[in-house]
């Protein structure tokens, strides 16, 4: 009878971080402060590098992508938990709900492509400098794009189908910042071990093979600065490689501790999706492109023709 008066949930409480409110005050600004670095640093590295013709390189291309990603995926995500801290209104309908996880799974799967395809062209940027023009073509170039989008979309289609496929009836509070397909499988009112499972080999195929590719890349480029007779050259090699390396890490790491091991997801693992889901789109661009020599003398040539006097003044 208990069974039979059960209703499908229709909506659902995202509990956040924190229910003090002087504490939901202090991530309102964090995350505000966060997320508007996150849109101007990304709008103004797509906007360089479609202004300067010197940056019509595979590399800015890839840049401008995974810029596009970054600034939907954070939009996405952390404009819902703004809303939810200024309001305290933290309820969110089943579609919304199933909306956000699939736009989440479709931008964090593209992003996870393209590290992998911005670490390659790195790769034969720097171990196969004479072929680059002739491996790295434009053609190329949109197909491992288009490659990279569509992966995330397959992605999301399977990870979304196997979670919102289960029934949730008995609790819908979500131990979360936002719809995450984790979080949500510890609310299905019936067994979820073949959902599991498709989400740990999605995140084999979304995760562990692609940072697996990255590091297998980065290993070459390595042996390669090691042989350069250059100290400064090492070192700045070293400088970019690290500063790279660390970005897979804050995106890889977290995401996959969450999707490879999703029953074990817990209250306090919130936190670890933070680094994925709001800091990484802030970092992307300031790691791979500002502070690039190329994109800092892009910044001036547009600094210098937009406002002239101020840029005078400053030197």
């Amino acid at each position: 009878m208990r069974a039979a008066n059960q209703t499908q949930v229709t909506e659902f409480l995202l509990l956040g971080l924190s229910d003090d409110p002087h504490t939901q005050k202090l991530l309102f600004i964090l995350f505000l402060g966060v997320y508007l670095v996150t849109v101007l640093a990304n709008l103004l590295l797509m906007h360089l590098v479609q202004a300067d013709s010197r940056l019509h390189t595979p590399m800015y291309f890839f840049l401008c992508n995974l810029s596009l990603a970054d600034l939907s995926f954070s939009t996405n995500m952390v404009a819902q938990a703004l809303v939810h801290l200024l309001s305290r209104k933290e309820i969110i309908s089943f579609t919304r709900c199933a909306a956000q996880l699939l736009l989440f799974l479709i931008l964090g799967g593209t992003q996870c492509a393209f590290l992998v395809v911005m670490s390659y062209d790195r790769y034969v940027a720097i171990c196969n400098p004479l072929h680059y023009p002739s491996i790295m073509t434009w053609r190329v170039c949109i197909q491992l794009a288009a490659g990279s989008w569509t992966s995330g979309i397959l992605a999301s289609v399977v990870d979304t189908t196997f979670t919102l496929r289960l029934p949730y009836q008995d609790s819908n509070s979500i131990a979360h910042l936002f719809c995450e397909a984790p979080a949500l499988l510890m609310l299905a009112s019936t067994d979820t071990h073949a959902s599991e499972m498709a989400i740990f080999l999605m995140g084999v195929m979304i995760l562990f093979i692609p940072v697996s590719l990255i590091l297998v890349f980065y290993g070459h480029i390595i042996v390669i600065v090691l042989r350069m007779k250059s100290a400064i050259g090492r070192r700045k090699a070293f400088s970019t490689c690290g500063s790279h390396l660390m970005v897979v890490i804050f995106f890889y790491g977290p995401a996959i501790v969450t999707y490879m091991t999703p029953k074990s997801f817990k209250e306090q693992e919130k936190l670890v999706s933070v680094f994925y889901a709001i800091l990484t789109p802030t970092v992307n661009p300031l790691i791979y492109s500002l502070r690039n020599k190329d994109v800092k003398g892009a910044l001036r040539k547009v600094a210098t023709k937009n406002f002239p006097c101020v840029f005078e003044i400053c030197h």
